[in-house]
């Protein structure tokens, strides 16, 4: 893939293919709120034209409006980016042998 993305250009790359925690949150809810209205819509008109057909129809337009409304990262999905927190520069002191209690000095230390 790597490879592929050599060749692409600017305009491609920039493409924001990400969504923060709260965009999830309401593109999930405005994706249930689509799909229940559609369904709830095309059964009562499927209902009224004794057609099962005429309900599918409306739940697939609104399962296509739905995903096109939500699963692409528009803006409006995108406000409340994280702050991540900064890399930590210095390595970690290692454990030396005084800190690790030894198991004779826990075992005196419960009065045993």
């Amino acid at each position: 893939m790597e490879y592929i993305e050599k060749f692409a250009p600017d305009f491609i790359k920039n493409i924001p293919t990400h969504m923060d925690f709260d965009g999830q949150k309401r593109a999930e809810k405005w994706f249930q709120i689509i799909i229940l209205v559609f369904g709830l819509v095309g059964f009562i008109w499927g209902y009224i034209c004794q057609q099962f057909s005429q309900t599918m129809y409306i739940l697939i337009a609104g399962f296509v409006i739905s995903c096109f409304l939500t699963l692409p990262p528009w803006p409006v999905f995108r406000r409340k980016p994280l702050k991540w927190l900064k890399v930590k520069q210095e390595a970690e002191p290692e454990p030396s042998s005084n800190s690790a209690p030894s198991p004779s000095s826990a075992h005196k230390r419960r009065g045993r």
